[in-house]
């Protein structure tokens, strides 16, 4: 006997106590030792000053659906949750909280500003892990870790130390990006370039001992302060005379030389380029190649330091202000002219970044790059799509050496000692007390941290114990895939491949699937600035988890980008609620249901089920090998999208409709076997729907009649595990019912576009000249006639055709005409104009759908499904347009 569910599905009542059940059962832990296959994912952690964001949602709910679909495919799943410490988003954050005290870091001091970070992450830190709870996440929370853990901390030293001796890492002057409010490098991820309306300026620089000048143009003119060279193309006759000469530079009168390199485009400008190494990512590659003098004329603030001569101490930008007056005022400057173009923003603090030279730590990457190439090369790494593999390695084909250190107190501090007696450097896995050179106890440890994504790129196998060796890694590493975003392949997901390969010998994932970003409903970046951004959380408590996921799972086409659009959601709760009904409808009608002994492996007899039931078993079978096929070549959309209809469309409009007439019936074997069915059909729903909405699965499942211990752990059907129930089945059957459901679906359009009420009777004609199909209709007369509310139904001949409605069904080889007598039903010279106008509006249509689809820029631009909708829709209002044009003739 089944139990019976609410009136109405609400998520909110649901979910909570549906996650902390599946929690406190053990459910979602995996073991290190266990006779299942392994399967494992590494979450990429989250910043732990973040809250879960669309970004968050979508690449958690393919994790989500790979663990619960391996999981109940009977392995050992294992899905590792952690968060990052995010080094200047964490600082800045307790930073922010100090000012409003008007307390700096400084004030307080290296080790009671670390202390309150701390207080800071025990308080705030873990609060992402809720909302992932929130959203379903199956994580193996016992496993949880965090970048600045003791174990984790233990990895980044050995890895660093490892790396040092072995002459990889090493510290140097070089260029960086350099956040002024900050104090600190930055890497590429941390800036963001946004297109700014500036100026060009044309300034003229004086060539030594002749009444010549030549034209420089910038949009920083401040740097010229910084040049040690003028730049032309060799073969540029117009300056060919001056190549070796010296330049002045204005306002300071330094002398440059002029110097040839192809790198200058001899028709970009006026063909000459200034050359500031310290300030310009180029031009430091041009002032290696020619040897030239670095001036770096920043401060760590970002002010204008003592080789800026009268303008030290500036800001960047009072200092461009100053510069641009002086040169005026002397006519050094030819013109300026309107500009846009991009500039680098610090993500943190809004500054505009400067390119600037400071001794940093770096790590040397040419060495490590070349295993890491071969992995993906070779295929033992795949990337889906395939496409970013050619991205991955035209960046390691073309890798610069990586800056790894900040200048920050909050994260990893570089493990080196410096001595004050003989400056021997000691670089150490433990704290050290003592110069290992000289013995002196002077000594100082590094002031800075490591990039954060120096420890996350240890993270497959330092979430795992290394450099311990553990039982996890045995079973859990390398990891079977990384799901992640393209944003981060450089500055992760490479270097994870590459420190994995150098102290694992190993890749660290099979599989690494890239997923597009979400963007809103007009294809934009979500962004506070634009208020377009969405809380997942809010439209969780709006329209529950299940929905919101089996959103990102219906639209999920690898690398391509997700358009969200609240509208969308809608349509999936519209889903949930509907699956609900069914399963409520379905659940009344097993109230006197026995349960078999033999439970989910219970089969009817053969003799005993109906048509319809034979029919849905051959759709269950059809969905069952779609998703089946779907889920293993990571198709999450087309898995999705084959439940979607076989669900609401198969199941929900159409099984529960046929088998009514059998529930309500006499026939007690009949009836018994049709619940059997619907119970066997319902507990195969929920568990092919779980790994997509699990929620609304688990609560369903649990009022089953026939069910294991919980829809989580119990199997993913399969055409294999499943081929008795699924071979009771009938093609034949599937065809027959396919034939009916197109017929009523016919009567009942017919309804729709007529106008017909549904409380009104009315007459029917099947014209059919096959035998065997006038035998199927015939054998499911009643189902036609109750369904489609009929009063009479000839089966044969078409008969006279005026005045009445028509409509062709052709299922596979069947045809059969469906005609409804309108004479007494409708106005027939409304009917005309309605008809007329309809016409007209699809002609239209059809106009403007074609010219969309012969657009080779929308075709390139919008998603597939969009592009699909309107391919199918013009399909359709073409039909339709015929359709109406034979009607006119029959009702005029």
């Amino acid at each position: 006997m089944s139990q019976q569910l609410s009136d109405r599905y609400n998520p909110a009542e649901v979910e909570g106590r549906t996650y902390q059940w599946w929690e406190s059962s053990g459910y979602f832990k995996a073991q290190d030792q266990s006779t299942k296959p392994p399967f494992s994912i590494i979450l990429p952690p989250p910043n732990v000053t973040g809250f879960l964001h669309m970004g968050h949602a979508l690449d958690h709910t393919i994790q989500d659906i790979l663990i619960r679909w391996k999981r109940m495919n009977g392995y050992n799943a294992m899905w590792l949750p952690g968060t990052d410490h995010a080094g200047i988003a964490t600082q800045s954050v307790v930073e922010r909280e100090l000012k409003k005290d008007g307390v700096t870091r400084h004030d307080l001091g290296r080790e009671k500003f670390v202390e309150k970070v701390w207080e800071w992450k025990h308080q705030y830190g873990d609060r992402i892990y809720s909302q992932m709870r929130r959203l379903g996440d199956s994580c193996d929370w016992d496993r949880a870790v965090f970048t600045l853990d003791e174990g984790v901390s233990k990895a980044v030293r050995k890895v660093f130390v490892t790396l040092h001796k072995k002459g990889l890492i090493y510290r140097g002057q070089r260029l960086v990006n350099w956040s002024g409010p900050l104090e600190t490098a930055i890497s590429d991820l941390e800036v963001e370039h946004k297109q700014v309306k500036g100026s060009l300026y044309h300034i003229s620089y004086p060539i030594e001992g002749t009444q010549e000048t030549v034209t420089v143009a910038t949009t920083r003119p401040e740097t010229m302060l910084g040049d040690t060279a003028l730049c032309v193309h060799p073969e540029d006759e117009r300056y060919k005379h001056l190549i070796g000469k010296n330049a002045i530079i204005p306002l300071i009168n330094r002398k440059i030389k002029v110097i040839a390199d192809t790198y200058v485009d001899k028709s970009f400008g006026s063909g000459v380029v200034k050359i500031t190494p310290a300030h310009d990512f180029n031009d430091y590659k041009i002032g290696k190649a020619h040897n030239l003098e670095f001036i770096n004329i920043l401060t760590k603030k970002a002010e204008l330091n003592e080789n800026a001569g009268q303008y030290k101490g500036l800001k960047v930008q009072e200092a461009r202000k100053r510069i641009l007056e002086d040169l005026k005022a002397l006519n050094f400057l030819v013109k300026e002219e309107p500009h846009v173009h991009s500039v680098g923003h610090c993500s943190r603090s809004g500054a505009v970044v400067e390119p600037f030279l400071s001794e940093q730590w770096f790590v040397k990457m040419e060495q490590l790059a070349t295993p890491a190439k071969r992995v993906v090369e070779s295929g033992t790494i795949r990337f889906e799509p395939e496409s970013w593999t050619k991205v991955y390695l035209h960046w390691m084909n073309n890798i610069e050496d990586w800056c790894i250190s900040r200048q920050l107190w909050w994260g990893h501090r570089i493990p080196v000692w410096y001595c004050e007696n003989c400056e021997h450097q000691t670089v150490s896995e433990t704290d050290v007390t003592a110069c290992e050179k000289c013995g002196n106890t002077k000594i100082h440890q590094d002031e800075d941290v490591l990039d954060t994504w120096f420890s996350s790129g240890l993270w497959p196998f330092s979430t795992m114990g290394w450099p311990n060796d553990t039982e996890t890694q045995k079973t859990f590493y390398p990891t079977n895939y990384l799901v992640t975003g393209h944003d981060i392949i450089f500055f992760w997901v490479a270097r994870m491949i590459m420190l994995g390969l150098e102290f694992k010998r190993d890749v660290p994932f099979r599989t690494v699937y890239i997923h597009g970003l979400v963007r809103d409903s007009q294809g934009r970046k979500m962004s506070k600035s634009l208020g377009n951004s969405v809380d997942p959380v809010e439209m969780i408590e709006k329209y529950g988890a299940d929905a919101l996921r089996f959103t990102f799972s219906a639209h999920l086409y690898s690398g391509k980008d997700f358009k969200f659009s609240e509208q969308r959601l809608e349509g999936y709760r519209n889903f949930m609620n509907k699956i609900w009904n069914a399963a409520r409808f379905a659940l009344s009608n097993l109230q006197d249901f026995q349960v078999p002994a033999e439970g989910v492996k219970a089969l009817p007899k053969q003799a005993d089920i109906s048509v319809f039931d034979q029919w849905i078993i051959t759709k269950l079978a059809e969905v069952t090998k779609e998703v089946e096929e779907a889920m293993e070549t990571e198709r999450f959309s087309d898995a999705a999208n084959a439940l979607y209809h076989f669900i609401w469309n198969q199941f929900c409009d159409w099984y529960i409709e046929f088998t009514k007439p059998i529930m309500n019936g006499t026939n007690a074997e009949e009836k018994k076997a049709t619940q059997l069915v619907i119970a066997q059909v319902l507990n195969r729903i929920t568990r092919l729907l779980h790994p997509f909405a699990p929620f609304i699965s688990e609560e369903i499942y649990q009022k089953l009649p026939i069910k294991g211990a919980a829809c989580i752990v119990d199997q993913f059907p399969n055409t294999r595990n499943d081929k008795e129930f699924l071979s009771l089945g009938s093609a034949q059957a599937a065809l027959e019912i396919d034939i009916v459901k197109e017929v009523i679906t016919a009567i009942r359009n017919i309804r729709g576009e007529n106008r017909i009420s549904p409380a009104t009777k009315i007459n029917a004609r099947l014209g059919v000249m096959n035998d065997q199909v006038q035998k199927i209709l015939g054998n499911n007369k009643t189902a036609i006639m109750t369904m489609g509310r009929l009063e009479n139904l000839d089966i044969g001949e078409e008969g006279n055709l005026m005045k009445c409605a028509v409509a062709p069904v052709v299922v596979k080889d069947a045809s059969v005409k469906v005609i409804i007598p309108l004479e007494g039903l409708v106005d027939f010279d409304e009917e005309v104009k309605r008809i007329n106008k309809t016409i007209e509006k699809l002609q239209k249509d059809i106009t403007m759908l074609t010219g969309k689809l012969s657009n080779e820029k929308f075709i390139a631009n919008a998603d597939e499904d969009v592009v699909a909708a309107d391919k199918a829709l013009l399909a359709q209002s073409k039909i339709q347009l015929e359709s109406l044009k034979d009607a006119l003739t029959r009702f005029q």
